[in-house]
């Protein structure tokens, strides 16, 4: 949000530099993330200054150029080459002396001394378009004669400079929306650290006479959406451009002007933070404002001329016949203010700020208007804000003015809280002394019951600007702002408690997977628990009926609960590859959320919700890029499993039992299970699954959830004597059906093999016309080892033999 420093002093006076203003508005919570200067002129037309030409001659080398001689309150005169038509001897102009800087739009030039057709030339003699007073580029501009020759061009031209506040306003603040609000916060710091400076005064806006009747009736047919609702009319205006200080005050915070009805109002809601709304009274079919809600569907054109459907839901302003604004959010095309207006209604409402907020985002219709209602109005500062605007119109457009007409059916009443002193010193660390917690809530413009000084406790009356302080401790965090917390001394003793956590702290296990991925080359990674609902719709896996959605969501990006790590990862990939970085291996430690549908809504939250904390890891491209010696080495699928199995390993788990099970994420997959639980999904991800992120590239992906993993692994560490006789190793060659696993003969030979079997590895895989159609041929080794003796040839055939036997018996195995 923009302040302006000029335009802040007009409701408060006091004398400090706009760096000292701003350390005292980020001290009481308006902080200044940055602090620019704005020049109704850019440049400030530094380096320019009144001349009087003395001399004029025609430059014998040109048929458009002249040699003149110019007076700029210097020692000596300038000499200055010039091309304008109409320059001549004896005129008052605007000169550009060495180093003055021009601008062009965004462009900029230095004005140098140079030659011009070898005559020196000095400086510039300008047009109005050259130094930003005007548009006319027909020649020079020639000043009154009485302007005396060196006055600054700035002065002649009250160029005005303003520092600018960027102030990052939390969402809390809507009082402090405005030039007024943040005025208020100011003095009642100012005060509170005795530095000189006045009570904000808010503008005087003057009541009116003669008038008559409002023309225009209003109805409410939606008191719950449009608590209250002012208006009135201005006839017989005149609509043009506004003058320029108004021009001004808008410009220097970056808004656009666009005439002095539509100026008006912005003005108005930049300095008492209302916003209001000018319809051009005669389209305003049957005199009458009514608002209501129209049919879901029902199209409606925005002022900037783009055609959107409503929605049921949106609190529209509506003539007789149609609608005429979505309130409070913005206008339409046919009805606001144009060049031919004559007369306008004005107006000035309170609308409830949810459903402001719903109906911006569901249009995506970002205004500031909508910045402020969605926030939360003044609902008694209506009939100020009307009037205030219809005083600037009468003074700068003309015209006649009616009645007020307020509709206001259900007053909106003041909070009252109860506030202890004893609990303010409290939450301070300190004691402040009564008297100034009073002077702070006052000068905050809260009203206060019976303050007197000796009670324990004071009745506080919250004025609706505040829509953020409910409660007691609302009201201390006020009083402690304006006290300043660098004013709270940091205490000589430091009070601490023990917490024992009864749950077991995984944080260790978390870490050393962390730092095992990160030093084989992985980046951790972490995403939004959001995402996009339209997932739901596109992937079958996604049960939408578990979706958790956000009743408020910030976009429709970020609209419901993720239910998997999946598509985080794949927009990471997305952005990589589109900032041309191919070879990746990224994981992430994150929660997916589910809404558990078999229990009914009385059910308590933790049962109505199930959050599972997941460790994902993604790899796709090469490990290695090519060199010289090698080349690179595939992130395939192969290399994540021994990823996956080297992390059970890090946290001595057993290779867990794996099995292939049909997934609609995967090309090819397999999960390993833990007493009948998945542990780990390891896959390729479906190319229609990328597809939908613009990837061409295999992305591989693991799932591995982390209750499991964590509850798996084993802290006690069993060491043993390194064996004192050899190890033997044989190889078989076993031909299977083709829909026989690997994973299915590693299993049956440790389920077989007994103590002396220590490890079994594939080393081949064959399929073609050697074996027979159906069939494939795997090539297993098996390392033997025993304990206590060295293995005979006979101890090796026995322990073969039973092995095959095995093989042929649970997986129809032959040997090739």
């Amino acid at each position: 949000m923009k302040i302006s420093y000029n335009w802040l002093k007009q409701y408060i006076s006091f004398d400090l530099t706009p760096e000292v203003t701003a350390e005292y508005l980020t001290n009481c919570g308006l902080e200044v993330e940055g602090i620019s200067t704005y020049e109704t002129i850019k440049g400030g037309l530094r380096g320019l200054v009144v001349g009087e030409v003395l001399t004029c001659e025609n430059h014998p080398d040109s048929d458009h150029l002249h040699i003149t001689t110019v007076d700029v309150g210097a020692e000596t005169p300038l000499n200055i080459v010039c091309g304008a038509a109409n320059v001549a001897q004896g005129q008052k102009v605007i000169v550009a002396t060495i180093g003055t800087t021009l601008y062009d739009g965004e462009e900029a030039f230095t004005i140098k001394k140079s030659k011009l057709r070898g005559v020196v030339s000095e400086g510039m003699i300008c047009a109005e378009d050259e130094i930003g007073v005007g548009t006319s580029h027909d020649g020079i501009m020639v000043l009154d004669p009485s302007v005396a020759v060196g006055t600054p061009a700035a002065k002649l031209f009250n160029v005005e400079t303003d520092t600018i506040f960027e102030i990052g306003l939390t969402p809390n603040r809507s009082d402090a929306i405005s030039h007024f609000g943040v005025a208020r916060d100011l003095q009642a710091a100012l005060k509170t650290h005795n530095i000189p400076c006045s009570a904000p005064i808010l503008p005087i806006g003057h009541e009116f006479s003669n008038t008559k009747k409002c023309p225009i009736d209003i109805t409410i047919l939606n008191k719950q959406a449009c608590p209250r609702y002012t208006g009135m009319t201005i006839s017989g205006i005149t609509v043009t451009e506004s003058p320029a200080w108004l021009q001004n005050r808008l410009k220097s915070i970056g808004v656009r002007p666009v005439n002095n009805i539509v100026d008006v109002t912005q003005f108005v809601m930049f300095e008492i933070g209302q916003p209001l709304h000018a319809f051009d009274t005669d389209r305003i079919a049957g005199n009458q404002v009514i608002v209501k809600n129209l049919p879901t569907g029902t199209p409606f054109t925005t002022l900037d001329g783009n055609e959107i459907k409503l929605d049921e839901n949106d609190l529209m302003i509506c003539n007789a016949k149609e609608g005429m604004c979505i309130a409070g959010v913005y206008g339409g095309l046919d009805s606001g203010v144009t060049e031919t207006t004559k007369n306008v209604f004005l107006e000035s409402a309170y609308f409830n700020p949810v459903n402001i907020r719903k109906t911006s985002k569901r249009h995506n219709l970002k205004t500031d208007a909508a910045f402020r209602y969605e926030r939360g109005c003044d609902p008694e500062i209506t009939i100020y804000a009307i009037r205030r605007a219809a005083n600037l119109i009468k003074d700068i457009a003309g015209g006649l003015t009616s009645e007020i007409t307020d509709v206001y059916p259900a007053e909106i009443k003041r909070e009252k809280i109860i506030l202890r002193y004893d609990d303010i010193n409290r939450i301070a660390g300190k004691s402040i002394d009564k008297q100034e917690i009073i002077n702070i809530l006052l000068s905050l413009g809260m009203d206060i019951s019976s303050p007197i000084a000796n009670k324990e406790q004071i009745a506080v009356s919250v004025p609706l600007y505040r829509v953020d302080v409910t409660r007691p401790i609302d009201l201390i965090e006020e009083i402690l702002r304006i006290y300043g917390y660098n004013n709270i001394e940091i205490p000589d003793t430091l009070h601490y408690s023990l917490n024992i956590q009864s749950e077991k702290n995984y944080r260790p296990l978390q870490n050393r997977i962390s730092n095992y991925l990160a030093s084989n080359g992985f980046f951790e990674v972490m995403n939004n628990s959001l995402t996009k609902e339209i997932y739901a719709e596109r992937f079958d896996f996604i049960d939408e009926k578990a979706s958790i959605k956000l009743l408020n969501p910030l976009s429709n990006e970020l609209s419901v609960m993720r239910q998997t790590l999946l598509f985080g990862g794949l927009e990471n990939i997305n952005h990589n590859f589109n900032n041309k970085r191919f070879n990746l291996k990224l994981f992430e430690f994150g929660k997916i959320y589910n809404l558990n549908n078999e229990v009914d809504s009385t059910a308590s939250v933790t049962e109505r919700y199930v959050e599972n904390e997941f460790l994902a890891v993604f790899t796709t491209g090469n490990n290695q890029i090519d060199s010289w010696k090698a080349k690179g080495v595939k992130n395939d699928f192969f290399y994540l499993k021994n990823m996956v199995e080297n992390i059970f390993r890090l946290l001595n788990i057993p290779i867990p039992q794996i099995e292939t099970n049909e997934d609609p994420r995967f090309l090819n997959h397999l999960s390993y299970m833990v007493d009948g639980q998945c542990l780990c999904t390891i896959g390729v991800v479906m190319p229609t699954i990328l597809k939908q992120f613009d990837l061409k590239k295999e992305v591989c992906y693991a799932e591995i959830n982390t209750k499991i993993l964590y509850e798996s692994a084993n802290s006690n560490i069993t060491y043993a004597q390194i064996p004192n006789y050899p190890s033997v190793e044989r190889d078989l060659a076993l031909v299977v059906d083709e829909n026989v696993t690997y994973a299915t003969l590693e299993k049956i030979a440790y389920k077989f093999g007994g103590k002396l079997l220590k490890n079994v590895s594939l080393f081949d895989v064959y399929e073609g016309d050697k074996v027979g159609a159906g069939k494939k041929s795997y090539a297993l080794n098996f390392i033997l080892q025993h304990a206590e003796k060295t293995l005979t040839d006979d101890d090796i055939t026995k322990f073969m033999n039973k092995l095959i036997a095995a093989f042929e018996r649970e997986a129809q195995a032959k040997l090739r």
